[in-house]
């Protein structure tokens, strides 16, 4: 049984490498106060996702998603990025990421700085038109529902954020929430993420699943794989056979297949392991591809 510090420096030594392809599930963005969908034990939390069937056939479910959103929305807002953000982005700035994946919705990976960056769920600062498709910021839709419900924010402030950026509101206060509708063309809206039910927009999740081709290594960060859009970037690196490394509280669907597992919040192991990453070689400049450092095949067989 090897202790964390020795899985720790076993990340590190996989990320010094380069070529790296990171993916981020809702773990990552628990230190910024976004909470997540599971408990360390991985299982689902006592949530009831909004699903797009609902919210496309049901006026009044549009109504009360809106309606617990918009008060949520100004916490999702204000949240900033924390260490594990900032350790990506000091990453990809050293040259040893190909790319990040995040299955989060926040912005949180643009915010610390990350530049090669696919949303793979979309983003929740971004409006859509369901009919004719025009994307607005969400400020501008938070502030014409301001606007049109005076008062609403400051009624209902105390509530708990949920994972999905909303809160739980009463009936009555869904009730008398008034909704807003597409400027051009009357149409209602929604944020333009990826709801359960929904799927991945086809060429965004190419684009991102031919990563695992360009890269020398995967590392989940902060996600239990249990989105089969998720999932997909672990059995596509298994079938590559390269190294596969999840760092998470739980378990996870993917631990059969990762060379290295370190069960434990991001927060605690990766700003540690990327430090160590990014100090000078011998050579004088970081470890990188073909760097004298040994294989990370090597160094994960011998954990």
């Amino acid at each position: 049984m090897h202790g964390q510090s020795t899985k720790v420096e076993a990340l590190a030594d996989v990320l010094s490498q380069g070529e790296i392809l990171i993916l981020t599930g809702a773990g990552i963005s628990t230190d910024s106060g976004i909470p997540d969908y599971r408990d360390p034990d991985g299982r689902a939390r006592n949530t009831a996702p909004m699903t797009f069937q609902r919210f496309v056939a049901c006026p009044e479910e549009r109504r009360r998603y809106w309606a617990r959103s918009h008060v949520g929305w100004p916490r999702v807002a204000a949240a900033r990025p924390n260490a594990s953000h900032r350790a990506v982005a000091e990453l990809e700035q050293a040259g040893l990421l190909a790319h990040t994946v995040t299955q989060n919705v926040d912005g949180l990976h643009t915010a610390a700085g990350s530049r090669q960056v696919i949303d793979l769920h979309g983003r929740l600062d971004v409006v859509a038109c369901l009919q004719c498709h025009v994307r607005r910021p969400r400020i501008e839709i938070a502030l014409r529902l301001d606007a049109v419900n005076p008062g609403f924010l400051e009624e209902v402030a105390d509530d708990v954020l949920r994972p999905d950026g909303d809160v739980v509101l009463s009936d009555e206060a869904v009730a008398r929430f008034r909704m807003v509708s597409c400027r051009r063309c009357d149409g209602p809206v929604k944020p333009d993420v990826v709801y359960f039910g929904e799927q991945v927009p086809r060429d965004r999740f190419a684009r991102a699943l031919d990563l695992v081709e360009q890269s020398a290594a995967l590392v989940v960060l902060g996600s239990s794989l249990a989105v089969g859009s998720g999932y997909r970037f672990v059995t596509a690196a298994a079938k590559r056979d390269i190294p596969i490394v999840i760092v998470t509280r739980g378990l996870t669907r993917g631990d059969r297949h990762a060379s290295l597992k370190i069960d434990a919040a991001l927060g605690d192991v990766l700003p540690t392991a990327t430090a160590r990453a990014l100090e000078p070689r011998p050579s004088g400049r970081v470890a990188g591809p073909g760097s004298a450092h040994q294989a990370p095949e090597k160094a994960l067989s011998e954990l």
